[in-house]
């Protein structure tokens, strides 16, 4: 069913570590020829290329490329009222969580005369992608459109899958959510083609060009993304879901193992990995496992995901080992499951999103936490944050130096000039007082 991985009794190095712990066996550069091409042909031909790439990979063709605003209102009418409900207990939550995450404008004044100051500007145009395939992701819609809204994105572009179940319109599940966010730019594409069109626009469909784009999906998504970065900004190329989970013999077992599952039924390839001191407790979850993963609905997808070298159950001989497991794993979702979980926290450094406690599941994060859900992925938390209203904004410095202020320092601005063979420098400083008498 899964591996275990016994690292006890020794004492690896950061790097011998990285080569210890599981991964899946997926690498984004393998597609990004076919992404490549795809893309290419989405920025020269446009729409035609869009519809190829709908019948062919999709197997639906939309008769409205753009969806007309009338489905996505029909949709929210139609939408289960119990659905309803939760996506707007969604949209409030991430909406209060959100807002902590922009910056106020910082004034630092250096003399008289001399200020900075430091402003957070949004973009002006984002595209959010939502993928489609083994399952609906209505919840991504929020993650991504809240953060863009509160950042004040005045213009936000949406693209999902067309589906064949649904005439080749987007699944009416993400047409609600994307109108009780009160989006009216949604289209029916997906794939690499849909970043292509993201990045470059479609003229036919009068999809102007964004400046970033977000959201997850497969391995040839990630690597279109990786393709016009620079073009446009991106969030992350995001991979296979993964949950860690460091646990001790305080932890519940079926809590840990219902936890394993929740993740693994995302996609085969997920990565399903509890890291523990306690052998025991390993014991009793692979015991629980076996059962948990049969019984559960896509057990199929389930069991692969749990039986593949992306999951494992790692003995270690401590907490803090456990936690130096983690920090090079660099996961996506790590929950801590131990006796003294604020210990257990301050050894942490690398993780997407940390849920704390037994009764702060990953599932919970995915919907109703009010964190977001779109996370980093393979190792990417090491050097990487998940989508949040940052993600849209940038860093700008606005510079106000009055005469009297630029006088002070114009001798050592052109000092510096000169140290770095660039006079000319210095004398756009010393032009601004060469006929001063003062």
């Amino acid at each position: 069913m899964i591996q275990t991985i016994d690292l006890r009794g020794q004492t690896p190095s950061r790097a011998e570590l990285a080569t210890l712990v599981p991964r899946a066996a997926t690498d984004v550069s393998v597609a990004a020829a076919a992404a490549a091409e795809l893309v290419e042909a989405v920025r020269t031909r446009g729409l035609e290329a869009l519809r190829e790439q709908a019948e062919r990979f999709d197997r639906a063709v939309p008769e409205h490329v753009r969806v007309p605003q009338a489905e996505v209102d029909a949709a929210v009418e139609a939408l289960d009222p119990a659905v309803r409900a939760a996506l707007e207990e969604t949209i409030a939550r991430v909406r209060r969580a959100t807002a902590a995450q922009i910056p106020d404008a910082r004034v630092t004044t250096l003399d008289d005369g001399a200020v900075v100051e430091q402003r957070w500007h949004p973009v002006e145009r984002v595209g959010l992608y939502v993928p489609g395939g083994k399952a609906v992701y209505p919840s991504s819609v929020v993650m991504n459109a809240v953060p863009a809204q509160l950042a004040g994105v005045g213009s936000i572009a949406l693209v999902s899958p067309p589906q064949s179940d649904f005439g080749g319109s987007v699944h009416p599940t993400i047409l609600a959510a994307a109108g009780l966010l009160g989006l009216t730019e949604v289209y029916a594409m997906g794939g690499a083609g849909a970043v292509g069109a993201l990045a470059y626009g479609v003229a036919e469909l009068g999809l102007e060009p964004v400046e970033v784009i977000t959201g997850p999906g497969n391995v040839f998504v990630a690597a279109a993304k990786r393709i016009v970065r620079g073009v446009v900004g991106i969030d992350s190329e995001a991979g296979p879901t993964e949950i860690l989970v460091i646990a001790d013999d305080s932890a519940d077992a079926g809590f840990v193992a219902a936890d394993l599952v929740s993740q693994a039924e995302h996609d085969e390839l997920a990565a399903a990995v509890l890291v523990t001191d306690s052998p025991a407790l390993a014991e009793r979850v692979t015991g629980i496992l076996a059962e948990a993963a049969a019984s559960t609905r896509h057990a199929e997808r389930v069991a692969i995901a749990l039986d593949g070298p992306q999951s494992a159950i790692v003995l270690v001989d401590s907490l803090e080992a456990a936690a130096a497991v983690s920090n090079v794993y660099g996961p996506e979702h790590l929950e801590l499951q131990t006796a003294d979980t604020d210990a257990t926290l301050a050894l942490i450094h690398n993780a997407g999103a940390v849920f704390v406690g037994g009764y702060s599941p990953v599932s919970l994060g995915d919907y109703l936490a009010g964190s977001n859900h779109v996370l980093p992925t393979g190792g990417q938390s090491r050097f990487s944050s998940g989508l949040g209203a940052y993600t849209f904004l940038r860093p700008q410095q606005i510079i106000r130096y009055d005469e009297r202020a630029l006088r002070a320092v114009a001798d050592r601005i052109v000092a510096l000039a000169d140290a770095e063979n660039l006079p000319a420098h210095g004398e756009a400083v010393t032009a601004r007082f060469r006929d001063s008498t003062s």
